[in-house]
């Protein structure tokens, strides 16, 4: 088996992450519990005719526990990145997952450089977002990233 990550396996791990994420806001489950529901019923299964991707689950776990367990330290960096008079409480939850998601990488997995993060995010934002909402991420976290990783 090769070292080189599957990238695709990558990309779907991140939206899972930020799927889990919101679900783990919205319903307060254990983080075992969510994770273990993804696994089981979610990455690269069926569900109502839509086939999810196979996920790097390794990487999908390290980024909902990741958040999960550094949550205060994400917003503080998330909302240091916010116009004055934002808060993060103002973004909806699907901007929220999918902030915390990408600050988690941009802070913890030093193996994935800062322009993938920022690259796969800004994806993922147009999954859930519109244009706007799109360059807001890649503005935040490429602020985000030159304080974090210089």
């Amino acid at each position: 088996m090769s070292n080189i990550p599957d990238y695709r396996g990558r990309s779907a791990a991140r939206l899972a992450a930020v799927q889990a994420l919101y679900q783990l806001e919205m319903r307060g489950e254990t983080v075992p519990k969510l994770l273990t529901e993804f696994h089981n019923h979610r990455l690269g299964q069926e569900i109502e005719g839509a086939e999810y991707l196979a996920a790097d689950e390794p990487f999908f776990d390290d980024v909902v526990a990741g958040v999960a367990a550094r949550e205060a330290e994400l917003d503080e960096l998330i909302s240091g990145g916010l116009a004055e008079g934002w808060s993060l409480n103002r973004l909806d939850r699907p901007m929220r997952a999918l902030l915390r998601a990408a600050v988690y990488e941009l802070v913890a997995r030093a193996d994935v450089s800062a322009a993938t993060v920022i690259n796969e995010y800004v994806d993922v934002a147009h999954a859930f977002h519109d244009a706007k909402e799109a360059k807001f991420v890649n503005g935040l976290l490429d602020a985000v990233a030159r304080k974090v990783r210089g």
